[in-house]
This record gives structure tokens, sequence and C-alpha cells, in this order.
């Protein structure tokens, strides 16, 4: 049985493509490496059950010959991160809304069985309830937020009107290996480990009382194939860790190197938290990997930060300042 992962070279990803090889499935990955990387599947390169593909999500052409002979879809394939989406609305809504339509359409064409959509908890934008339910109503802040919901959105219509069996998983926070390290400004843990490598303070945002829903990268992997081998269709599922963490214990996690404080952001909200009940009630679905054990799993993979940006004070304020433009408050 053929399985297609979109994005599949990107970091979780290429996780997911491991886990379905270990358990004997074919894989053929589309990617067009703009962030995944090709050294993230290295480790197959005499695989004969895995298949590169080297093209464009939105592209149509591309994905109906990438969804020929499969059997599951898990649509990963987008572009992440808040700033570059302020600066290139457009290409994240060619990549992330025209992809998933190219996607959902080519699936249809082809009978595909499952569809699997990788969906954000950055839909909730700053949310009124903790932990947040599915029900919690949709507040994207920015154009990545955004994308993703109206994504989400195009699959929940085609379970509707072309009875398409979907599943969707908003994935709350993910960390652990291969978390991308390009030049753009995100995730704390890249930031992070490079920091932390390079000997230079850990640039901690406010007073790092903000908690996160860190949700470990091997847990999401299996949360995707548990919601793949279900026969639960047109819904939509929180993936988190059911335990929100400071980014001061992370700190402390990292054996509680020097830091430096960095203005709060606007349109962050101060607390990730997700409700996992209704995924543990219908799929039977729980994160296995507790908060400390994923971090000390990052240490021992640090060298992979080696060659990542090493952010200081001055090129996050740099790096950040179309984040503050446009969701910081309206100037009279």
């Amino acid at each position: 049985m053929l399985d297609l992962v979109t994005g599949g070279a990107g970091f979780i990803g290429s996780h997911l493509t491991d886990a379905l090889l270990a358990k004997g499935r074919r894989v053929r990955v589309l990617d067009n490496f703009s962030t995944g990387r090709r050294e993230n599947l290295a480790h197959h390169a005499n695989n004969a059950r895995l298949e590169i593909v080297d093209g464009d999500v939105a592209d149509k052409s591309v994905c109906l010959e990438a969804c020929g002979g499969a059997e599951r879809v898990f649509h990963l394939a987008a572009r992440a991160d808040i700033v570059p989406s302020i600066q290139e609305p457009e290409a994240y809504f060619r990549a992330n809304v025209d992809g998933t339509f190219a996607m959902l359409e080519a699936a249809r064409r082809h009978e595909i069985k499952r569809f699997v959509y990788v969906a954000s908890s950055s839909c909730y934008g700053i949310p009124q309830i903790y932990p947040t339910p599915e029900t919690a109503p949709a507040d994207p802040r920015y154009p990545y937020a955004l994308t993703k919901y109206l994504g989400e959105q195009l699959v929940q219509h085609w379970a509707q009107v072309y009875r398409l069996s979907t599943v969707s998983l908003r994935f709350f926070n993910v960390f652990g290996p291969r978390a991308r390290t390009t030049g753009t400004y995100g995730a704390v843990f890249g930031v992070f480990l490079a920091q932390l490598l390079a000997g230079k303070p850990l640039t901690v945002v406010g007073d790092g009382t903000q908690t996160r829903d860190f949700t470990f990268v091997s847990d999401v992997v299996d949360a995707l194939q548990v919601a793949a081998a279900s026969s639960m269709s047109g819904e939509i599922y929180n993936v988190g860790s059911g335990r929100p963490v400071s980014v001061n214990e992370l700190v402390a996690e990292l054996g509680s190197p020097p830091t430096v404080n960095i203005p709060k952001r606007p349109g962050e909200p101060d607390c990730t938290f997700a409700d996992i009940a209704k995924i543990r009630r219908d799929l039977a679905w729980e994160p296995k990997v507790n908060f400390a054990s994923g971090v000390k799993i990052m240490r021992d993979n640090i060298d992979f930060w080696r060659n990542a940006p090493v952010w200081t004070v001055s090129s996050i304020e740099q790096a950040t300042a179309d984040w503050f433009k446009f969701l910081g408050p309206v100037r009279s």
C-alpha cells in the first residue's frame, strides 16, 4: 500500500516517513525542498519503498501525478512562520490554500481512501478558553494562521460535499530532532539550541512566564497514523501534550544558561494549552513523551543546530520589525 506524504522531507514529514517505512508501507514524498531537507531522508537512500518527487504542491498537474496509485494522503506541505507570512502573504496563500485545494482535487479524482490534513493551533489566535477545545472560535492573527485555517476549511468542505474521507489535526508547538534551521526567526527550540551551542545568552521573550503546549514530534507522528487508520471523517482534533510548560522551565531544562529578555510580541497568546479530550475519546490517542524526556533527546541531537543562525537581541529586533509594525496596536 502506498502513502503520499506532502512535505515529507520537512521536520515532521520526515519523521512520519520514517514511521510509515518502518511499518512496511510504501511512501512517495512530494516536496519542493524550499524548507525540507534531502538530508532528512538520506538514511533511506537504498530503500526501494521510498520514492521522492521534487515538485510544488500548488501545481495541479504535479499533485495529480503524485496521487496516482496512492491509498492515503498525508498533507503536511506548507509555508510556516509568522514574519515571512506578513511580508509575503501571496506566497503563503499559494502554498497553504492553493496547495491544499490542488491536493484535495487530486485526491478526489484518484478516489484516495483517506486524506489527513495537518492544521495549526494558531487558528485560535489568543484563546479565551483554556484548555482550548476544537469548538473554540477561530481568530487567526496573521497570514500564516489564516492560510492554514482556510486550508482546513477546504478540507472540511471537500468532506461534506464530495464525501472525501478526511481528518484534520491541529498541532500545538511541535518540537524534536530535525526542527527547521532556516534563516527565518521562528520556533524557540531552534533559537535556543543554536544560542546554546554558540555560548550566547538565550533570548527570552517577555519575562518567560508564558506557557506553551510543547508536543514531541513522535507523538504527533503517532497521532497522524492513528487518525489515518480511523473511520472518523470530517473531524478536527487537537494534538497536544495536555501540559503547558513555561519558557523559563525550558531554560531550566537546558541547564539554566545566561538569558537576556526581549520585548513581548503583539498577537501572541500568553498560553497555548490543547484540550485533547476529543482525540482521547474518539481515537484513543495519548501523548507518550514528557517534556523533560523530549528536551533530553533534543540535547542529545544538538549538533543538528550547529550551523543554524545564532540570533541576538539586535538581529531579532530587525527580523521582527514587521511583526510589531503590522500586529501592534493601531496608532492614531
